[in-house]
């Protein structure tokens, strides 16, 4: 509905002032176009006159649902296998020194390299060890901080996940437990003279403010009047 709502906001300013849009549009369209350009340089390479995306998620439109859960989500290959490779993406990190959240972080970079050369070797078989080689190289340059980023948000995308999860299931387990506790009989046997404590009190309560105010006695004004 509001994609709607701007679209047609656009036909009306098409249609007020086409002058102007005209001349915007002119201006704008080859600084759009570059920036896409530059893009698309950090997110490809060529090859053998082929443009090869270096950006896994540009290969999207082959994805199943299995292959898209397999790259998006963390921790899908061995802790050996991204150990190994640690020194292959970071060669110039001691990971001794690293803090446990950095190293994880890390990790999941290091995971992120191994799935896309994984990816760009199905979608290209062509490609020979020195080409892939060349892929490798372009992607430890212009995509080591973007994956970092994306693993950040995925964390915290999984740890808001968790969190949710986990107040779910306290609030189920609380309602449960109260549950349970008013189902025993004992608790029957403990409430329900209790119960009728509290009514009875406040029967009494009610009883004894009635005759209250119907013990009080009433003079109209003239009444009071006369006695004085």
């Amino acid at each position: 509905m509001c994609f709607l709502k701007f679209l047609g906001l656009v036909k009306f300013f098409f249609a007020r002032y086409p002058g102007l849009i005209a001349k915007n549009f002119l201006t704008v369209a080859p600084l759009v176009e570059d920036q896409l350009n530059r893009r698309l340089q950090k997110d490809s390479i060529h090859l053998a006159g082929k443009v090869i995306y270096i950006n896994p998620f540009l290969y999207w439109r082959r994805f199943d649902t299995n292959t898209d859960r397999w790259l998006r989500e963390p921790g899908q290959l061995g802790e050996e296998q991204i150990a190994l490779n640690r020194g292959r993406f970071y060669p110039e990190l001691d990971w001794n020194y690293l803090e446990e959240d950095e190293r994880a972080i890390k990790d999941a970079a290091v995971e992120m390299f191994l799935k896309t050369l994984e990816l760009i070797s199905t979608y290209h078989p062509e490609l020979n060890s020195g080409q892939l080689l060349e892929v490798e190289r372009k992607m430890a340059v212009t995509k080591k901080r973007a994956f970092e980023r994306w693993v950040e948000k995925s964390f915290r995308r999984r740890f808001n996940e968790l969190s949710r999860e986990k107040n779910r299931f306290a609030r189920e387990r609380f309602v449960r437990s109260w549950r349970e506790w008013l189902a025993l009989e004992t608790t029957h046997q403990a409430v329900l003279p209790l119960f009728a404590v509290v009514v009875m009190s406040g029967f009494l309560g009610w009883s004894m403010g009635i005759s209250n105010n119907s013990c009080t006695p009433f003079f109209s004004s003239s009444d009071q009047t006369s006695l004085r």
